[in-house]
C-alpha cells in the first residue's frame, strides 16, 4: 500500500482536483472604475463563453492566424513539431503497481490517446507489448463528448477498481465515472460523480470519501469543495453523510486514507487555510480529531517503519530540546502521538544548505528516496530508519535533472528520469532496497547539439542577490548582441525552474541559431522555501527584479540586445510577462504570455484566483491593494508609451487561470492602438491545449512569432 499522503498539497489541487466553475455573474460585481478601466477593458469579456466576448476572440484569432500560418516558417515548425509530439520512440514512462506499468500513450492516430499496460518484463524490453485499457478516442466518439483524459485513481487493494477521470475539453472540473481494468468498461451501477472540481479517495471497496459540489454554499471562494461526505455504493449522493467540515474561506478541505502500518489505515482530514498554509487531523473512531502538531507551513509526507515524514517550509519547535529549521525533512513517532497527543522521538531526516533544496520524497517497501537539487543540478539519496537515519547516494550521473517518475511503498522498484538541455531523457530503472541501477528506456535526440554548449552564470539582483540562469548557445556564438535569445522564467508558488531537454525547443529554436536562457529568479523553489517566501505579496518587486537583471546581464555579455531578446512565462510566468512589458520595455523586442493572470485588482474573483492571495496578497486589504494596482499589466499600460510586440495565449476551457485575464489586456491594447497577437484555443485546459495536434499548433505559432520579431 502506499503510505505517501497523495492530494494533500494544495498545489495538487491544481493539478488533479476537480467543481463547477466559481465565476461570478457579471452583473453582480461592483467595480472600481478609477483603476479598472470599465470601459478600456469591459466586464463582458470575463464572460466565458459570452457571444460578444467570443465574437472578439474570433476576431483577433482570425488576425492572428492569417498573419502567422502565412509565414512559410509555420508549416514547417507544425511539421517539426508534430514529429517530435508523435515520435513512436520516445520514452513511454509509466507507474508499476499491481505487477503492471501502466502509461498513457498519444500519438498521430490516438489523438486522445490510450491507458494502456504490460508486464515489467515486457517493459523492460525493446518490443514493449500493451494490453489497452481505455481508448479514449472510442470513449468520446461514443459519448459524442471532447473528453480529455485527466488519470485514474486506482483502490490499492484492487488496482482494478479504478476511478476515471475525465475532462470536458481539459478543464480542472472533471466527470467521475467508475472503470474496471479486469472488464475494460464502465462498472454497471459504479460510482458517478458529475463534473465538477472534486476530490475523492476510497476508503474500502464499497465506499468513498467525497468532496465535490453538493450545492449551495458548498464551495470555498476559490471555487473547491470544503465539505466531505462518506459514499457507499449503490447510495444517491443526496444521501451521502457528512464526516468533516472546513470552511468557506478555504482554499480547499477534504479527507483521505493513510496506511501507518501493514493492514493499517486511518482516516485523515486537511483543512488548505490558504494555497502555502495548512491543517491536518486524525478523525478517530469516537467523533474526536485531533490536530496533528506540525507548523502550518509543512506538508506530512508519508509514514514509514512508524514513523512520520514532514517537509518544513517554516521553523519547528517540536520539542522543549529540538528545533528544526525551514526547509527540512522530519520525523516523529505517529503512533506515540496517537496514544499521548504528544510528538516523541522527533529527527532530523535531511537539511539542505543555503544553495539547494528537497526536489521531491518517494517512500518505497525499503527505503526513502529524497531527490536533492543542489545549484539546480539533481541527485537522488537513500534513507533507511532503524532508531536513526542514516543514508547513502544512489550513484546516478550527475549532470542534469533527476525526478523519480513512479514509486509506491508496495515495493522497492523505482524509475528515475534523468535529463538536461542538451542530453535526451534517460530512464533508470532503480530497486531502492539494494540501489542496483539499469537503463529502462532511452530517448533518442531530437535535434543537433553537437555545436551547443550549456553554461551557468549570476547576475546580481538590485539588493545585491546573486541570481543564477542558465545559457544554451552554439559554442562558436559571436559575442556581438546580434544573437536571437529566448528567456524563460516563472518566479513563483515554490516551482523550481531546472534544466530540461525539449526536442521542439531544440529543432524550432536551438537548431536555426536562437539562444536560451532559463532564470532561475526568487519565487521559486529553486534554493528551498526562503527563495519563494522571498517574493511574497507586497514583496513581489523583487522577482521582477530579478528577471530584470538577468536581461541586463545578458545584453551586458553581449550575447543578446534588446532588439534581439523575446520573453516568455505561462500562468504566473504570464503574469511576469506582463510586469515585465511594462515595467521594461526596452529590454525585449517579443513576449509570449501564456494562459496569464494579468488584472491583479480582480483576481480573486475569477475562478480559483481566491485561493492565490497567499501568493500575491489580497485586493481587498489596503496595503496589498496599493502594491497590486502598482505591478497590475491591465492597470499600468500607458497609450503614449512604446511597447514591445506581445502574443497572449490562453483557452476559453481553462477553468483555472480565468482567459478574461489575456482578453481584457488585449482588448485595452487594442483601444490604446498598441501591437499584439491573441490566440485562444477553444478547447485546452490550462495548458491551452487538449491533445499533441493543438500543442504542436500553438509551439509552431509561438516559435513563429518569435522568428519573425527576433530572427529576421
Amino acid at each position: 500500500m502506499n503510505k505517501r499522503l497523495i492530494g494533500l498539497s494544495v498545489a495538487a489541487l491544481f493539478v488533479t482536483a476537480c467543481s463547477n466553475e466559481k465565476e461570478a455573474a457579471v452583473e453582480d460585481i461592483t467595480l472600481d472604475v478609477e483603476v479598472s478601466e470599465s470601459e478600456l477593458a469591459p466586464l463582458w469579456l470575463e464572460e466565458v463563453e459570452g457571444e460578444k466576448a467570443l465574437e472578439k476572440v474570433q476576431s483577433w484569432n482570425k488576425s492572428t492566424l492569417d498573419k502567422l500560418t502565412a509565414d512559410p516558417r509555420f508549416s514547417q515548425f507544425q511539421s517539426d513539431a508534430l514529429d517530435v509530439v508523435n515520435a513512436t520512440d520516445r520514452i513511454p514512462y509509466g507507474n508499476y503497481y499491481g505487477g503492471y506499468v501502466y502509461n498513457f500513450w498519444q500519438n498521430a492516430e490516438q489523438v486522445r490517446g490510450v491507458l494502456r499496460r504490460t508486464s515489467l518484463d515486457s517493459y523492460s524490453s525493446d518490443s514493449t507489448e500493451w494490453e489497452t485499457m481505455i481508448d479514449m478516442d472510442k470513449l468520446a466518439a461514443d459519448n459524442n463528448k471532447n473528453w480529455v483524459y485527466k488519470g485514474t485513481n486506482c483502490y490499492d487493494e484492487n488496482y482494478d477498481m479504478c476511478l476515471l477521470l475525465l475532462s470536458d475539453g481539459g478543464k480542472d472540473a472533471v466527470e467521475v465515472r467508475e472503470w474496471s481494468h479486469a472488464t475494460k468498461s464502465f462498472v454497471e451501477n459504479g460510482f458517478v460523480l458529475p463534473e465538477a472540481k472534486s476530490s475523492v479517495a476510497w476508503k474500502d471497496e464499497n465506499t468513498l470519501l467525497v468532496g465535490t459540489d453538493w450545492g449551495e454554499q458548498s464551495l470555498t471562494e476559490s471555487g473547491y469543495p470544503f465539505i466531505t461526505k462518506i459514499l457507499s455504493r449503490g447510495q444517491a449522493l443526496s444521501d451521502a453523510k457528512e464526516i468533516f467540515r472546513g470552511e468557506v474561506t478555504d482554499v480547499a478541505a477534504g479527507v483521505y486514507m493513510v496506511e501507518i502500518a501493514e493492514d493499517q489505515k486511518i482516516m485523515m482530514a486537511y483543512r488548505a487555510t490558504s494555497f502555502f498554509t495548512s491543517e491536518y487531523y486524525w478523525l478517530k473512531d469516537d467523533g474526536t480529531k485531533p490536530k496533528l502538531p506540525i507548523p502550518e507551513k509543512s506538508s506530512p509526507l508519508g509514514v514509514f517503519k512508524g514513523q512520520l515524514l514532514v517537509s518544513l517550509q517554516d521553523n519547528w519547535q517540536a520539542t522543549t530540546d529540538k528545533t528544526f529549521s525551514n526547509g527540512s525533512v522530519v520525523s516523529f513517532d505517529l503512533k506515540s502521538w496517537m496514544e499521548s497527543q504528544k510528538v516523541t522521538n522527533a529527527q532530523l531526516v535531511f537539511e539542505p544548505n543555503s544553495r539547494s533544496t528537497t526536489a521531491g520524497v518517494n517512500i518505497t517497501k525499503s527505503k526513502v528516496l529524497i531527490t536533492v537539487s543542489e545549484n539546480v543540478v539533481g541527485r537522488v539519496m537513500s534513507f533507511d530508519y532503524d532508531s536513526t537515519w542514516r543514508s547513502s547516494a544512489i550513484a546516478l550521473p550527475e549532470n542534469g535533472t533527476v525526478r523519480v517518475t513512479s514509486s509506491n511503498s508496495d515495493h522497492d522498484l523505482v524509475f528515475v528520469n534523468q535529463e538536461s538541455f542538451i542530453s535526451p531523457d534517460t530512464l533508470y530503472r532503480v530497486n531502492a532496497n539494494t540501489s542496483e541501477i539499469a537503463v529502462a528506456k532511452q530517448s533518442p535526440a531530437r535535434f543537433d547539439a553537437s555545436n551547443l554548449v550549456v553554461e551557468q552564470f549570476e547576475a546580481t539582483s538590485k539588493d545585491g542577490v546573486k541570481i543564477p540562469y542558465f545559457v544554451v548557445r552554439n559554442k562558436d556564438m559571436a559575442y556581438d548582441g546580434s544573437n536571437p535569445s529566448l528567456l524563460y522564467a516563472y518566479g513563483g508558488f515554490n516551482v523550481s525552474m531546472t534544466p530540461s531537454y525539449s526536442g521542439i525547443r531544440g529543432k524550432l529554436w536551438l537548431e536555426k541559431g536562437g539562444v536560451y536562457i532559463l532564470a532561475n529568479i526568487r519565487g521559486g523553489g529553486e534554493f528551498g522555501p526562503k527563495w519563494h517566501q522571498a517574493g511574497l505579496k507586497t514583496n513581489r518587486q523583487v522577482i521582477f527584479n530579478d528577471m530584470i537583471a538577468v536581461a541586463e546581464s545578458v545584453i551586458a555579455k553581449k550575447i543578446t540586445s534588446p532588439r534581439r531578446l523575446g520573453i516568455m512565462g505561462g500562468s504566473n510566468g504570464g503574469l511576469l510577462m506582463g510586469v515585465m512589458y511594462n515595467q521594461r520595455p526596452d529590454l525585449w523586442n517579443a513576449v509570449v504570455c501564456q494562459v496569464p493572470l494579468l488584472d491583479m485588482l480582480r483576481y480573486h474573483l475569477l475562478l480559483a484566483g481566491a485561493s492565490w492571495v497567499g501568493e500575491y496578497g489580497s485586493p481587498d486589504i489596503a496595503e496589498e491593494r496599493a502594491f497590486l494596482e502598482t505591478i497590475s499589466p491591465l492597470h499600468n499600460v500607458e497609450k503614449e508609451s512604446d511597447y514591445p510586440s506581445i502574443f497572449f495565449v490562453t483557452s476559453t476551457k481553462d477553468d483555472r487561470v480565468h482567459p478574461g485575464h489575456a482578453r481584457k489586456m488585449a482588448y485595452l491594447l487594442e483601444q490604446y492602438g498598441h501591437d499584439f497577437e491573441y490566440y485562444e484555443n477553444t478547447d485546452g485546459g490550462h495548458s491551452a491545449s487538449a491533445n499533441l495536434k493543438e500543442t504542436a499548433k500553438r509551439l509552431a505559432l509561438e516559435y513563429t512569432y518569435l522568428a519573425e520579431q527576433l530572427m529576421d
